[in-house]
C-alpha cells in the first residue's frame, strides 16, 4: 500500500488538476503517463516541475496527478497550482518561497460568459439601420 504524504487540489481557467504526493524518486505522472509524454512541449513539463526547483525538492518525491478539463497549457498551470499546495502541506517553511513566486495564487482568468441577446461575450449581433 502506498500512502500519500500531501493532496493539493490546483486550478486554473477550467482546468482541475488533483495530486498526490508520495515517497519515491522524482516521478511524475499525469493522468497514467509520463509529464513528458503527456505534455505536448518542454515548457509545459517545465511549468510542470517548477515549485520543485524552486523549494529544491526534486527527486525526493513521487508525484501522481490526475487533470481534466481546459486545454494542454491550463493542465499544466493547474499541476503547477496544486503541487505548490501539495508541498506547503508537507513542508511548510517553502511557503514563503513558492508565496514570492506567485505558485500558490489561483490564476482566475476565465473565458467570460456569453450573454443573450448577443453573439458573444461581448460581440452584439450586427446593428441593420434599413
Amino acid at each position: 500500500m502506498v500512502k500519500n504524504i500531501a493532496i493539493g487540489t490546483g486550478r486554473r481557467k477550467t482546468a482541475v488538476a488533483r495530486v498526490f504526493v508520495r515517497e519515491g524518486s522524482g516521478k511524475i505522472v499525469v493522468n497514467g503517463k509520463d509529464a513528458k509524454d503527456y505534455f505536448s512541449s518542454s515548457e509545459q513539463v517545465q511549468v510542470v516541475r517548477q515549485p520543485l526547483l524552486v523549494t529544491s525538492m526534486e527527486g525526493k518525491y513521487d508525484i501522481l496527478i490526475n487533470v481534466c478539463g481546459g486545454g494542454l497549457n491550463g493542465q499544466a498551470a493547474a499541476c503547477l497550482h496544486g503541487i505548490a499546495r501539495a508541498l506547503t502541506q508537507i513542508d511548510p517553511d517553502c511557503h514563503t518561497a513558492l508565496k514570492a513566486n506567485g505558485y500558490l495564487t489561483r490564476d482566475s482568468r476565465m473565458v467570460e460568459r456569453k450573454k443573450y441577446g448577443q453573439k458573444g461575450a461581448r460581440r452584439r449581433f450586427q446593428f441593420s439601420k434599413r
